[in-house]
Parts: C-alpha cells; structure tokens; sequence
C-alpha cells in the first residue's frame, strides 16, 4: 500500500509498535511512560516463563544478558517489553526504554555504570549499533 509505514519506520509515540516473529506480525499496545520507574513497570508484560534475555549483536555473538534474578528482574521486563513493542533494539526502542526506566534514566546519566542496562540504551539511543532480543524460556 503507497504510503504506509513499514515496521521498521515505526517511530516512538505511536501509540502501537508492530513487530514480526517467525513472518508473522503482531501488535500490542505501547505503553505511555511516566515519571516514576516502578508505576511504568507495572504497565509492561509479566515475566513468568523467562529464564534470561540475551542481546545479540549483528554477527551473531551475544553482546550482553539478562538473568531472571533478583535485582534485574525490573531491566528484565523492560528488555522483553521492549522485544515485544520494537521487535529489535534499535535507538527508537532505546529512547523509549529510557523513558520507562524514568528516574533510573537520570540517575544513570549522573553515575555511569551505576546501571549497566540503561547504561546500554543510552548508547544506543546516542548511534551505537542495533540489538537483537533473544527470549530465553525457562527449561
């Protein structure tokens, strides 16, 4: 169809993200962050069933994961939030991702590497290289 975005032309503030899993596309809602972390949170998808999320790099190495424990169960739901809106990590789904993350955002500008996994989007929302999300179920 002329004129219709691609889902990769998607852009932060649509109020739908469309992703492709396997050839087959789906929609969820995106969510609307506000300023404070742990309301955002209890605006994403459950994370039950997720052992872990790797983040995999364009030639296939895994450049980063996520475990299901406690203290990383917060950027756990994110990352899988933001597989779900985005399909990829890319800067649009890094700078929503640091809307989510809120207050964790500002803190993390102030203190590198207090938070690794906004850390993470930071660079990506500034150039650095596109992610794939890889949902690891737990066994």
């Amino acid at each position: 169809m002329p004129g219709a975005a691609r889902p990769d032309q998607l852009r932060y503030g649509s109020t739908k993200a469309i992703y492709r899993t396997n050839g087959v596309f789906s929609v969820i809602q995106a969510i609307q962050p506000g300023a404070v972390f742990k309301d955002n949170l209890a605006l994403l998808p459950g994370i039950d069933g997720i052992e872990r999320i790797d983040l995999v790099d364009a030639q296939g190495n895994v450049a980063a994961s996520i475990e299901n424990k406690p203290g990383k169960q917060g950027s756990l739901a994110v990352y899988h939030y933001l597989r779900e809106a985005f399909g990829t990590l890319d800067s649009n789904a890094a700078e929503h991702g640091l809307a989510v993350f809120a207050e964790h955002t500002v803190d993390a500008r102030n203190r590198p590497g207090a938070h690794p996994n906004v850390d993470r989007l930071l660079e990506i929302a500034a150039g650095g290289p596109t992610l794939r999300i890889d949902v690891i179920a737990a066994a």
